[in-house]
């Protein structure tokens, strides 16, 4: 039971975490330059293309989530 209260105190975090970074990425101007993290390495991408990605993430997230509950 701890394991299972531990993975969705976890994937809670990461919900949170990905909603946030979809709110920032929704604030900034289209002309600013955005990095996303592949590994241990930034890359430069598009405001678009990083949101959509944080999306997917917050997608995966929400239904791992709800198969635990």
């Amino acid at each position: 039971m701890s394991s299972n209260s531990s993975s969705s105190d976890y994937l809670l975090k990461q919900v949170r975490s990905h909603e946030v970074a979809v709110a920032e990425l929704n604030g900034l101007s289209s002309s600013r330059a955005v990095y996303q993290r592949n590994g241990n390495l930034f890359f430069r991408t598009t405001i678009q293309k990083a949101t959509a990605f944080e999306q997917k993430q917050l997608d995966a997230a929400k239904a791992t989530l709800q198969k635990l509950s």
